[in-house]
């Protein structure tokens, strides 16, 4: 008698092969059998689940979150529970909460709101601290959530901790040393991996670069030696100079004398770190750029961190409305008036000033959510084709609660750039950011967004399969950090599964909710379509419902079982 028995399944297992009909059985959290068809049946299970034909996964691996102060508080780890995710890797970007000296925790939530927008008083009132080392940090959240959680060692806070008010300085020998001796600490007790920041978008609230952007290279290479003779250990980073010889020496450096993973982030397009990946591949070594899903955006909401209405001086008058207060006063004839022949009051900051400005690129999400627009669908097109001026556009938009899309980078009309690099096979997918960015985004939905919409629905260009996005989505991901005993539907590995009703699988449209600490704010996005999501066997979530099952647990790099 096996523990759960899923029936009837149309099986994607994760491979990247063939979809098949089958049965899997599964017993002490783990898969025990897999039937195709014609096989012979497997016995009887104490539950007994009809897949009626359904779409049977893996569950999702999410390798790039920042979940590092919501799992003090969140065991459901939300947003990313709800599609389907079960394990999430965080501490990425080089921010985290540790090692951290006591008095000094303030200091890094002031750099996590900052570079990931997640709101301050959030975090100053769910994180119960009490640590000093990441070990330590560790044990605090070594508790039971809905999905497997595992953690890197963040730059940031090392910089932080070793060099206090200096961290913004060069590092002298001694802290690179200490740097080091940190890292393997955490990486001995369990870290996943190191994180690091090199890029000028991330900064404080003083407008300073985040501890270690301009590391020198020697620094990083210093801390990566803390990797050689283990077994485990991803090296994560963000970076503006991937296409500088100097920054690929030491990326290069680093994957052949630890021979452990290096990820870092890219956008659409190719460039000489996926020619250094293959490089290296040929050698043996992995490289694997990190791509989104989608491209890197933000919606603009009426109760978001970005604002569009907020440019205007009329608006200003009416902030301290409440939300629907604020909506009946965007239809409001003389108000709509003062709006359109007044003066903006633009932000210092060139990129949101054009974001609030340029109409030809603000895009009017669809209800389809396909994040892949026409220029007929601009606030430009739309005023041109009603004969109304782009501010009533907007206002109508803000009115009617729906948020405007702002597509980062070249956006030519479609993903086809996207979809070159999610293909390339050493790509890897990351950037779903879930957690961070709370007033701008949701990407944590990805795992629904890629299967709705770029193996089903998509009509601007090709398909991708089931199978290869479900491969990249679980199997791909997770051996990237070494997590060997999941994403694959077969016998001896981890009973974490998603049971779909693919063809009613869609996205709900993103909302704005505050059910954080304190009453903080995040954008939310659910979805219909989940029949079930189970984690080492157990149901977590039911038809969308929280079944109450915390069989999550903290992952411990080179303490993780293999199959």
């Amino acid at each position: 008698m096996h523990d759960l028995v899923i029936r009837n399944a149309l099986i994607v297992d994760g491979s990247g092969t063939d979809r098949f009909n089958g049965t899997v059985a599964i017993d002490d959290g783990v898969i025990s059998a897999v039937a195709r068809e014609a096989d012979a049946p497997i016995g009887e299970g104490r539950r007994e689940i009809d897949a009626a034909g359904d779409l049977l996964t893996p569950g999702f691996v999410d390798i790039h979150t920042h979940y590092d102060g919501q799992v003090c508080w969140d065991k459901q780890v939300t947003p990313s529970s709800w599609h389907g995710v079960t394990t999430v890797v965080m501490g990425n970007c080089g921010v985290g909460f540790a090692p951290v000296h006591p008095g000094t925790e303030d200091e890094l939530v002031s750099l996590m709101e900052s570079v990931e927008d997640i709101p301050g008083t959030a975090l100053h009132e769910g994180i119960p601290w009490g640590w000093k080392t990441f070990p330590e940090y560790l044990d605090a959240i070594d508790t039971p959530y809905t999905v497997d959680v595992g953690a890197q060692v963040p730059h940031v806070a090392i910089r932080h901790y070793v060099m206090g008010d200096r961290c913004y300085d060069d590092a002298t020998e001694q802290d690179m040393d200490e740097m080091r001796s940190i890292t393997r600490e955490a990486l001995e007790a369990g870290a996943l991996g190191f994180s690091t920041s090199r890029i000028y978008l991330h900064v404080d609230k003083n407008g300073n670069l985040v501890p270690g952007t301009r590391a020198a290279g020697e620094e990083i290479k210093m801390i990566g030696s803390a990797f050689e003779g283990l077994d485990h250990g991803t090296i994560e980073f963000v970076s503006d100079h991937l296409n500088d010889p100097d920054e690929l020496s030491w990326v290069e450096y680093i994957a052949r004398t630890t021979g452990r993973t290096v990820t870092p982030l890219t956008t659409a397009g190719f460039g000489p770190v996926w020619d250094l990946a293959e490089t290296l591949a040929a050698d043996g070594f992995n490289l694997r750029p990190q791509v989104g899903a989608r491209p890197a955006s933000i919606l603009m909401t009426l109760d978001g961190t970005i604002n569009p209405m907020r440019q205007f001086p009329a608006y200003r008058e009416i902030m301290h409305l409440s939300l629907e207060e604020q909506r009946a006063k965007l239809r409001d004839p003389e108000f709509r008036q003062r709006v359109v022949d007044e003066d903006l009051m633009l932000p210092g900051n060139k990129d949101t000033a054009r974001f609030l400005t340029d109409y030809e690129h603000q895009y009017l999400l669809d209800e389809r959510l396909t994040y892949e627009p026409s220029a007929e669908e601009t606030v430009a097109a739309a005023a041109a084709a009603s004969g109304r001026h782009p501010r009533e556009v907007i206002m109508d938009t803000m009115a009617d609660g729906n948020p405007i899309l702002i597509l980062f980078g070249r956006y030519e009309g479609d993903l086809e750039g996207q979809r070159e690099v999610i293909e390339h096979p050493l790509s890897v997918f990351g950037l779903s950011d879930g957690g961070a960015h709370c007033g701008v985004l949701v990407d944590a939905s990805v795992p629904t967004y890629m299967l709705s919409y770029f193996t089903r629905d998509r009509e601007r260009g090709p398909k991708m399969s089931l199978e290869f996005v479900v491969h990249k989505l679980t199997r791909d991901s997770a051996e990237v950090y070494g997590l060997k005993d999941r994403g694959l539907i077969a016998p001896g590995y981890k009973a974490d599964l998603n049971l779909i009703d693919y063809q009613t699988l869609h996205l709900d449209k993103p909302r704005m909710v505050h059910d954080l600490p304190a009453n903080g704010k995040r954008l939310i996005q659910t979805a219909s379509g989940y029949r079930m999501t189970i984690k080492s066997g157990e149901v977590t979530y039911e038809n969308g419902e929280f079944t109450g099952a915390l069989p999550g647990r903290l992952l411990r790099g080179g303490q993780n079982a293999t199959v």
